[in-house]
């Protein structure tokens, strides 16, 4: 017996040493993933870096050749060139040659007419002294319009820099409500005078371009006076020298008496003809005088039409101004509101229509109310001559940009940090715009999903609350429910990720503990430090959803379609050194599949059994809605494995947010109204109000749905 018992003991021992072997091995197995996965991400940025650096060759390769086209074409037009220059030089010495000689004809021509020029040049120095003054005058006019513009500029950052220092009080939605109505009244009335006064100012300056214009008609009309005054001269001083030619023959031949008095008559019928045109000078400077004040008349009328102009702007810059922070004011009441009910908040986003569907105003079946207490919340949809109404805690129009769509959720992702469990999930039929919502446009900035969003903002919200002594850990999971089979997208065994009988062969169970928490047994979970390695890790989720999920097929609906809900969630642990306070918070952001009629989608075989189990899917979700909606006993979570694992989300420890999901499209109509009166009932669903959850006990290592 001594014996058996030191041979027990032994056997004790050594089993406690192979277990703490085993839990060794189970470490550096989890060691060696993460080790892959790190390896896997360094190789992806590698291989992203060759390729550019190889983009980047062929870019300079092609550049070189255009540039080497260019100098060809370059030189080839300097050749050109060099020889039109050539051909116009040989002309120009030509032209100098026949210029010398007539010069000096011009000389002797010069003498006799010196003493005569000198009389005319006083008298345009006088003409040119009027027409200078004349110029300083429109330029005073044109420098003090300069200066106008500059201080009216300055007035208008000042006006704007003390509207920026301006803060609006606080008040209720129902004086807001009637406060932003009549500011809307106000708006539209002002919108008429600022167009009265732009039409005021477009009359004033057509006129004063009328004025400018005849300004310059005067201008050149004196400038060919004196043109003519001038070849008047000209004619007058060569009859002059012709007189004096006759005279000096006058006295050797007395048969020219005739030829000398015609002569004499010709040169003070042109000297008449050259008091005239003084005369017409005289008035056309008269007239640019009036023309002058008449601008400066003008000038004054459109700087008054302009400050009243500015008035306006300044008064409708601050009405706007009131009708957003009345707007921001209505949407954080509503939202406190709507926290303090419980209830689960719904958004509802129309997408465009797509090339070859019906874009004719007949056949558009979707409307938006334009009353104050609809505006932006509420929807209408046409069927069969029967309009239905919904309204929502927010619509968004087919032109809605990502970031407008962020924006009204940023706050919901700041409570994950805060230690909330938040739950974002998207539904709507097939082909309505699910996974562009969520997940974006690959490798479009502007065009980025709410997930990579979100990721964006809880790491630099991280970063700024280091000051402040928070430190957080971030811990991220992927799974998809295919056929009512729960998936592992972040596995790195890619037999437990897929088969080819669409079967997991690794079992995934959905446990839940006392504390109301939401475990997935043996799925991945992996540490991140920043918003690039989730991105590698969504990636990764993607190449194994659609390599398991699509599989070169397509149904008729949509070719794109997501055949599995995707489901993503982020696990954020927060610890504050100083407060030695710590929070626990979840976000789950998830893609469902889209609902189809198998009459509609063409389905057949495997692909038959899928779109059952995803309506089957759905419609367990509507069962939970329905029973949420009438406060039953009895909940059915356990009807299928979505609403299993949305038990937590939909259950009253949450803030949930639903996106609806609808198309434009005529033929969709009946699937749009079915998706619409859902987020109805979800909407009136009262689940609780959701709990912070902070401690100062340690955590523990897994991974929480929420």
């Amino acid at each position: 017996l001594l014996n058996l018992y030191v041979l027990c003991l032994v056997l004790q021992e050594r089993c406690e040493n192979t277990m703490d072997y085993v839990k060794r091995l189970r470490l550096c197995i989890r060691w060696f993933q993460e080790l892959e996965l790190d390896y896997a991400f360094e190789q992806e940025k590698l291989k992203n870096a060759m390729e550019l650096n190889e983009k980047h060759c062929a870019d300079l390769e092609v550049s070189l050749k255009e540039k080497e086209v260019e100098l060809n074409l370059v030189i080839h037009e300097l050749r050109k060139n060099f020889s039109s220059v050539q051909v116009q030089l040989a002309k120009e010495q030509a032209e100098k040659l026949a210029a010398t000689g007539s010069l000096e004809k011009e000389k002797e021509a010069r003498l006799a007419v010196e003493k005569l020029q000198a009389a005319l040049t006083e008298e345009l120095g006088k003409t040119q002294g009027d027409l200078q003054t004349a110029n300083q005058r429109i330029q005073a006019v044109n420098d003090m319009y300069k200066l106008l513009q500059e201080y009216n500029s300055s007035l208008q950052l000042y006006n704007s820099k003390i509207q920026g220092d301006l803060d609006e009080a606080h008040e209720t939605i129902k004086r807001g409500e009637k406060e932003r109505t009549g500011i809307v009244e106000n708006i539209g009335n002002l919108k008429g005078q600022f167009k009265a006064l732009q039409d005021q100012l477009a009359a004033s300056k057509v006129s004063q371009e009328d004025i400018m214009k005849q300004k310059d008609e005067l201008v050149n009309e004196i400038v060919s006076l004196k043109v003519e005054i001038q070849q008047v001269k000209d004619d007058r001083d060569r009859h002059i020298t012709e007189v004096k030619n006759l005279q000096a023959e006058a006295t050797k031949q007395n048969d020219f008496k005739g030829t000398i008095n015609e002569l004499e008559s010709k040169c003070s019928s042109q000297n008449k003809e050259l008091q005239e045109l003084q005369d017409q000078l005289a008035a056309s400077e008269r007239k640019l005088q009036v023309a002058d004040l008449s601008t400066f008349e003008k000038m004054n009328e459109f700087e008054e039409q302009k400050e009243s102009i500015m008035e306006l702007k300044a008064r409708l810059e601050k009405a706007e101004l009131k009708l957003i922070e009345g707007e921001k004011l209505r949407k954080k009441l509503h939202n406190t509101i709507q926290e303090l009910k419980g209830n689960i908040r719904v958004f509802c986003r129309v997408r465009p229509l797509l090339t070859g569907e019906n874009s004719s105003e007949e056949a558009k079946t979707i409307s938006y109310p334009t009353s104050l207490e609809a505006l932006g919340r509420g929807i209408d949809l046409m069927q069969n001559g029967q309009k239905h109404c919904f309204t929502f805690d927010k619509v968004f129009v087919p032109n809605a940009s990502q970031e407008d769509i962020f924006v009204e959720i940023s706050q919901l992702v700041q409570s994950a940090l805060d230690g909330y469990k938040v739950c974002i999930f998207a539904y709507g039929q097939t082909g309505s715009g699910k996974t562009y919502t969520m997940m974006g446009r690959p490798g479009n900035p502007e065009e980025k999903g709410l997930i990579p969003r979100c990721l964006e903002q809880i790491f630099q919200t991280r970063q700024s609350l280091r000051s402040q002594g928070w430190k957080y850990e971030l811990q991220v999971s992927m799974l998809e429910i295919y056929n009512e089979t729960i998936r592992d997208l972040l596995s790195t065994n890619k037999e437990a990720v897929r088969a080819d009988n669409g079967v997991s062969p690794q079992k995934y169970a959905i446990k839940h503990d006392a504390s109301g928490n939401t475990h997935v047994v043996e799925l991945t979970v992996v540490d991140v430090r920043s918003s690039r390695e989730v991105s590698f890790l969504l990636d990764h989720a993607a190449r194994n959803r659609q390599v398991s999920v699509l599989k070169n097929w397509k149904t008729a609906m949509n070719e794109q379609s997501s055949r599995s809900h995707f489901v993503f969630t982020l696990r954020i642990t927060g610890f504050n050194e100083s407060t030695e306070q710590q929070v626990q918070g979840v976000l789950n952001l998830i893609d469902l599949a889209g609902s189809e009629r198998l009459s509609k989608s063409g389905s057949t075989g495997d692909r038959l059994k899928e779109t059952q189990a995803i309506n089957k899917s759905l419609s367990s979700l509507g069962d939970v809605i329905f029973a949420l909606a009438k406060k039953e006993d009895h909940v059915p979570f356990r009807n299928s494995k979505l609403t299993y694992l949305l038990q937590p989300c939909l259950g009253g420890d949450s803030k949930t947010l639903m996106f609806v999901n609808i198309t434009p499209e005529p033929s969709s109509t009946g699937e749009s109204l079915c998706s619409l009166r859902f987020a109805a009932r979800v909407n009136a669903c009262e689940i609780g109000t959701a709990h912070r959850q902070v401690n100062n006990r340690p955590l523990d290592n897994r991974l929480s749905l929420g």
